[in-house]
């Protein structure tokens, strides 16, 4: 019995991960789970998180306010971001094709890593103007901005606005940090 070889590892396609219980992304072929469920204070951050997204978005209808949902980036990676925005109109129900204008990823121990990592990469390679990575243990945000393909860390924040400019809106737009945390 010999050791595992990178290539004797199994790969996955979109058709497979529809088929599988339970949540779930898929990367370059690979699986990867979304369990156990956030914490409550991740759902809660999270959740104020849409809230000031949706309240500063509700002037553009060019861009829609999104809780988690599959952005099919290819075949093999399909993604669900905690909160994102986008400002165009999907091609269907089941999925994103094209990437948001902004993501929030609300860290916990088990994703940590793939979204500090992995899913950075991804976002950069992607084109997604606004990452930011929120730790709610330290009630943290990283912002960081997309400037000639690579990501610019516009700011650590935990109290205090931090303005995006997104071109469909034709505003700036000011997210209140502090009010994430309440």
């Amino acid at each position: 019995m010999g050791a595992l070889k990178v290539e004797e590892i199994p790969r996955y396609t979109y058709d497979d991960y529809k088929l599988w219980d339970g949540k779930w992304e898929l990367i370059a072929g690979y699986p990867y789970a979304m369990s156990p469920a956030p914490m409550i204070k991740h759902q809660k951050i999270s959740n104020n998180i849409g809230w000031e997204l949706k309240s500063i978005f509700q002037d553009c209808p060019k861009c829609q306010v999104l809780l988690p949902v599959d952005w099919k980036i290819a075949e093999d990676t399909v993604v669900q971001p905690d909160n994102s925005v986008i400002c165009h109109e999907p091609k269907n129900d089941a999925y994103i094709t094209q990437a948001p204008k902004i993501i929030f990823e609300v860290l916990s121990k088990a994703t940590a890593k793939k979204d500090r990592g992995i899913k950075y990469d991804l976002y950069e390679k992607e084109g997604v103007n606004y990452y930011i990575m929120v730790d709610p243990q330290e009630e943290n945000a990283k912002v960081y901005q997309l400037q000639n393909g690579k990501y610019i860390k516009m700011c650590d924040i935990s109290d205090g606005i931090v303005t995006f400019k997104i071109d469909e809106c034709n505003k700036e737009l000011p997210f209140d940090f502090s009010k994430i945390w309440k």
